[in-house]
């Protein structure tokens, strides 16, 4: 139960770290990468969690694994090429399930801000059958943790919580509380159960069919989860019934430029709750999809015959901007220019021209040492 509860101005990150003491993780492993660093940084302030660094994301969540299967709530963190170097422990992970609640933090940086590629980790849920919430900003971070937990638990099964860098960097007001955690080292137990650990091909096999029945739980479990919402507009305007279905960072940006029209917010991300799309579109006459970098709703939508607009109007590379959105022609009434669904006007402001600020080696990274001495060869 918590209590005291008060308001903190926090990034993402320092709200998914505070969420995950909230949740009563005692453990958490990382290995270091931008957007993600900044989570186990911050999870060193909170007593009664032992955090480490690991050589290499593959370690990291294999070492959370275990914690798991003996009892402990765990947070597992890295950015998005590091599910590549997870991806072998993963996919095992998710027919093996867990003991304690287990949640993965994939920190996607879309716009390469600090990467070698940008590819959406979104695809990574549906490829490993995990579920994944999608928050969209601080406060939800911080509360999105606490749910994946629950899920996990529930459903014994990892869950990924999906970040970017917007939303891992940018700061708003948070909830806090000081929660009574349950102090379960002392229970903590590892018990032999092959038969669900141990996944050789017999094993394996049975696992199987109890990964796609957890997927269809999910799916109907998704239909009733709290963060995934419709919200009616609230201005009594023509907007041509047009509905626009959008998570994470692209949902404030919808909200920003449209800040009339229905919304179908998705939370949940992986599996689709598709009772409540469907509901949502009997309501409009035209959806619109608004995400960042794959088609991955809007694909998803098609598949179950929904007729939807999205990245024929939207880049697939690149970050989203209200700008973007806005000049993308991806939303027209068919009513008169003067009744066109009203958008909101952007204030332009003049900024100095500002050097560029080339990429560096993180503190800590251990490519750096071969990094300085390469450079300092070159100097000579």
């Amino acid at each position: 139960m918590a209590v005291d509860q008060e308001h903190i101005l926090m990034s993402g990150n320092e709200a998914i770290a505070r969420g995950a003491y909230e949740s009563g993780v005692i453990f958490a492993s990382a290995y270091p990468g931008t957007p993600s660093t900044e989570i186990l940084e911050n999870m060193k302030n909170y007593e009664g969690v032992y955090s480490e660094w690991c050589p290499n994301e593959k370690v990291a969540l294999e070492v959370g694994v275990g914690a798991s299967y003996a009892g402990a709530r765990v947070l597992v963190v890295m950015k998005h090429v590091g599910v590549n170097v997870a991806a072998d422990p993963l996919f095992t992970l998710s027919y093996t399930g867990i003991r304690g609640g287990l949640v993965i933090i994939s920190a996607d940086d879309p716009q390469l801000h600090s990467s070698q590629n940008e590819q959406d980790n979104r695809n990574y849920a549906k490829f490993a059958k995990i579920p994944m919430l999608d928050p969209s900003d601080s406060q939800e971070a911080k509360d999105f943790i606490g749910l994946a937990f629950d899920i996990s638990e529930k459903f014994d099964t990892p869950v990924f919580v999906r970040t970017t860098t917007r939303i891992s960097h940018s700061k708003s007001s948070v909830i806090v509380s000081t929660p009574k955690r349950d102090t379960v080292k002392d229970s903590l137990k590892l018990i032999k159960d092959p038969e669900k650990l141990v996944m050789l091909p017999n094993n394996a096999r049975k696992r199987h069919v109890v990964v796609e029945q957890r997927i269809n739980d999910l799916r109907e479990f998704a239909n009733t989860f709290s963060e995934n919402r419709i919200e009616k507009a609230c201005v009594n305007i023509d907007i041509g019934k047009i509905g626009i279905v959008t998570s994470g960072i692209s949902y404030q940006y919808a909200k920003e430029i449209f800040p009339d029209a229905p919304i179908l917010k998705l939370g949940m991300i992986y599996p689709f709750p598709e009772k409540l799309i469907n509901e949502f579109a009997k309501t409009v006459d035209e959806i619109v999809v608004i995400e960042e970098l794959d088609p991955f709703i809007e694909e998803q939508l098609k598949v179950m015959g929904i007729k939807v607009k999205g990245k024929e109007f939207l880049p697939i590379t690149g970050e989203l901007t209200p700008d973007i959105i806005k000049s993308s022609g991806l939303i027209k009434s068919e009513v008169s220019p003067e009744e066109e669904l009203p958008t909101k006007k952007s204030v332009s402001v003049d900024l100095p021209d500002l050097p560029p600020r080339p990429p560096n080696m993180c503190a800590g990274c251990p490519h750096r040492g071969v990094f300085t001495r390469y450079q300092r060869k070159r100097s000579l």
